[in-house]
This record gives structure tokens, sequence and C-alpha cells, in this order.
């Protein structure tokens, strides 16, 4: 419960911050740069986690310049699969930012889920944020999957899952993410691996996390 109360009073105050940031926010936003801190348990390698967050920087950049100021645009990279949020004036606007982002080095797959219509209100970007603390804080209480585990990202109450998981621990997560309220639909784009090869990403990130052993002194005589 601890971990819930911890999350839910961070998204009140986004919620409440927000209206005064009218003016300040931007059109476009990258899915790391506001935590800017990588995870030690995180299914990813530190490279890739730094890939990820240079991709999204660059996916930000790469928005043809007519379509900048007449969209709202999320770029969330995960393990190299660029999922794009967000709304966008027409077709042609989704599918000219779609191949865009495609076209960065490294990435290996686009998920474009911008939709075709008016950008969202400041009240519904910050509901969604508020949405986002709740599915994590709803895996963690779950006490099945790792949360660390698990990117949510939630457009206009549209949740969209990412992340490195087992079948098991997806069928874990779009659930939890389906029963918290005030989502509306959830969108899978998770990287399903069979239960060997997560173990062995698991083992793989322990073993980087343990110091090797201390070497015992020679004795001299």
């Amino acid at each position: 419960m601890m971990h819930k109360f911890k999350l839910s009073l961070g998204a009140a105050a986004l919620v409440i911050a927000l209206p005064m940031l009218q003016g300040c926010v931007p059109a476009v936003i990258v899915g790391g740069a506001a935590v800017g801190v990588m995870s030690a348990h995180d299914r990813r390698s530190t490279g890739t986690q730094t890939d990820d967050e240079s991709t999204e920087w660059k996916a930000a950049s790469r928005v043809p310049a007519q379509y900048k100021d007449v969209s709202h645009l999320n770029f969330t990279s995960y393990n190299h699969i660029v999922l794009i949020t967000g709304e966008v004036p027409s077709e042609e606007a989704k599918q000219a930012i779609g191949e865009a982002v495609g076209k960065i080095e490294g990435v290996r797959l686009v998920h474009n889920e911008t939709t075709i219509g008016p950008l969202s209100s400041l009240g519904s970007r910050s509901t969604d944020s508020y949405i986002d603390s709740k599915v994590k804080a709803r895996l963690v209480d779950s006490n099945q999957i790792s949360a660390n585990h698990i990117k949510v990202v939630t457009e206009k109450a549209v949740t969209h899952l990412m992340g490195i998981v087992t079948e098991r621990e997806a069928k874990v997560a779009v659930a939890v993410a389906r029963t918290t309220d005030g989502v509306r639909k959830v969108i899978n784009v998770m990287e399903v691996l069979p239960d060997a090869d997560v173990r062995r990403i698991d083992n793989q990130a322990l073993g980087a996390r343990t110091p090797p052993p201390a070497t015992a002194p020679v004795e001299t005589r």
C-alpha cells in the first residue's frame, strides 16, 4: 500500500502543477526525458537503455517541420522498438512521422499508435499520467510481476504496455491494466520471449550486479 500511496501522491501533484505550466508544455515528449535514471533491474542492457533514450530524442528531432506545431507526440523506445502516441492532423502526417522514426539507426520496429484529430487537453494528459501511476502501483501490488519490467504509456485513457516479458507476465500485465480504473483500452506491444530466454536475461543481469568475491590475501613467511 505504501508504494501505491507514493505513486498516487506524485501523480496528484502533477495534476495540480500542469495547469500552471500551460504555456510551457512541449508538443513533443520523449519517454525517458522525465526520469533520466536507468534502472538496475531493467532487462535491457545498460547500452540498450542508453540507445533507447537517444532514439527518443532523435525521434523528436525527426518530426517533419510542417507537423511539429500541429501535433502532440510522445516517443517511447524500449529495446529498439519505438512506440509513437499522441494526435496528428492527418493520415499523411501520421505516415510521414512513422517513416521518419523508422529510418533512425538501430530502430527495429515502430508501433505508430497516433490518432487523427484535435490535440488532447492538458487535463486529459494529466489524467493519463495519473492512470500510468495507478497501473504501475497495481503491478507492484499484484506481486506477480516486477513493475520494472513493464513500460506504461497512456494516451486518452488508452494504455500501452511495453517490455521484455514471458507469456505469463504479459497476461498478468494486461489483466492488471485492463482492470485499472480509468483505463478505456489496453494495447499490448510487449516483446514476449520464451521462459528460458527471460531467465537467462535475468541471470545475466543478476550476475552483472553481483560484485566479484574478494581475493584472499596471500600469506607469506
